[in-house]
């Protein structure tokens, strides 16, 4: 049986009863995404000891952090195609042992050439977190919740994003940054060992399956790698979706993820812990959104307004954090929180792709659409580094570049000009049909 075969008798043939050991099995996947998640923003509460001990610049801390985002995105398509063929449990296993090795050279480098080693393989074991994690929920759990179990990965990737802030932050603060990194890559060995021994590929050809099965079950061939991404490059609603997705990730992972940490203590002098703890909020908001947008999207098919109005609620609460003179901690975190619910939205692109795409492309379809997701984490830490070392005045202070309050606003600008782009993207895109149960 091809993995075609698969996920369309999946489709087709799946009972609505939620099957306990598919619910592990998607369970393990949201976890390693929530690890994936923690290692992607771990940088932002390590800004000032990586600076200090690789002495760089802002725009190399953002090339640093960003080779995750670089390697990840790269892989993305590849990671797709690599699960139809070789099914997710040996390649999440492969790919966990890929983040155990990244974490171990990062935590001992000690020339930033080696950094970036680690960091590079960091992202590329992370690579196949949330592809893997849908294609768990695609091949095991009833179609007609798709959305709701996409959003509710995503709160495990921003639980992920929560744990990589102020926790994160104390023990950097308790280990220091490389005993940090020493933990995270224990973490990882234990997923992988776990991949091996719990997950399988697809639920078994017998018993309750066995009696939900047509009697003529729907064949399709496995494509050739080619074909696959000529058929999901040729769909315009594959680019919107990726477009989208971009727009409404690309916030997050450069605020919360790098850039949000240090310019709350600069612009609104709160302290590491404190900022990592506000920064949080975007995860937090994020995680509670993501589930209800995608059981909303589910029950009424409203993909696109929900789109819309989450780019432009995106754009006003980020361009308040930025601009408005609002110091109050609970205000800074009200604004974070709604910018994170908003961006959540982006999560109805990855079931309105695969819905314009035929459905041996399924998984490929997942891919495309993350790579360009994840694709805004590297485009846009740099592009904001730069954007700082082009207004810093050359000023340090115990080797660290000093970046002032108004230096951040205008770099962070570009943050809420991509949410306007996002929705007007979003504008564009199609109502997909209804997923059958």
């Amino acid at each position: 049986m091809t993995s075609g075969e698969i996920d369309v008798r999946a489709r087709t043939e799946r009972p609505d009863r939620l099957p306990l050991r598919g619910l592990f099995a998607w369970g393990l996947g949201a976890g390693f995404f929530f690890l994936a998640f923690l290692q992607r923003v771990s940088p932002s509460v390590m800004v000032d000891e990586l600076m200090r001990d690789f002495a760089v610049s802002a725009v190399i801390l953002g090339n640093l952090s960003a080779c995750y985002f670089y390697i990840y995105a790269a892989m993305q398509l590849p990671v797709g195609l690599m699960i139809d063929r070789i099914g997710p449990r040996l390649l999440l296993t492969l790919f966990a042992l890929l983040c155990v090795a990244g974490n171990l050279i990062f935590a001992v480098a000690d020339t930033v050439t080696a950094a970036y080693l680690g960091r590079i393989l960091i992202g590329a074991g992370a690579a196949a977190s949330w592809v893997g994690t849908l294609a768990l929920a695609t091949r095991w759990l009833p179609a007609r919740h798709f959305a709701l179990f996409a959003g509710l990965g995503q709160v495990f990737g921003m639980a992920g994003g929560v744990f990589g802030q102020s926790p994160l932050s104390l023990a950097v603060d308790g280990l220091g940054w490389r005993g940090a990194l020493l933990a995270t890559a224990g973490l990882a060995g234990l997923f992988a060992v776990l991949f091996w021994l719990v997950v399988r590929d697809h639920p078994p050809g017998d018993g309750q399956r066995q009696a939900h099965r047509p009697p003529a079950p729907v064949r399709v061939p496995a494509a050739p790698m080619l074909r696959l991404l000529g058929l999901v490059a040729r769909s315009p609603q594959t680019w919107l979706a990726a477009a989208v997705g971009l727009a409404y990730t690309g916030p997050m992972l450069a605020f919360a993820g790098l850039w949000g940490v240090p310019y709350l203590t600069v612009a609104h002098g709160f302290s590491r812990t404190e900022a990592a703890g506000l920064a949080s909020l975007f995860f937090v908001g994020w995680a509670i959104a993501a589930p209800l947008i995608g059981w909303f999207g589910d029950r009424t098919g409203l993909v696109r307004p929900i789109l819309v109005t989450g780019g432009l609620i995106g754009a006003a609460s980020l361009g308040g954090l930025l601009h408005l003179p609002v110091s109050n901690s609970v205000l800074v975190g009200a604004l974070i929180f709604v910018a994170g619910a908003s961006g959540a939205s982006m999560i109805l692109t990855f079931g309105c792709a695969a819905a314009a795409n035929p459905p041996e492309a399924t998984t490929a379809t997942y891919g495309f659409v993350n790579m360009a997701v994840t694709a805004s984490g590297g485009l846009l830490q740099p592009l904001i580094g730069w954007l700082l070392d082009l207004q810093w005045d050359g000023q340090t202070e115990a080797g660290v570049p000093v970046y002032l309050p108004g230096d951040y606003a205008s770099a962070l600008l570009v943050l809420p000009a991509l949410s306007l782009l996002g929705a007007l993207a979003a504008s564009f895109m199609r109502r997909p049909p209804r997923r059958a149960a």
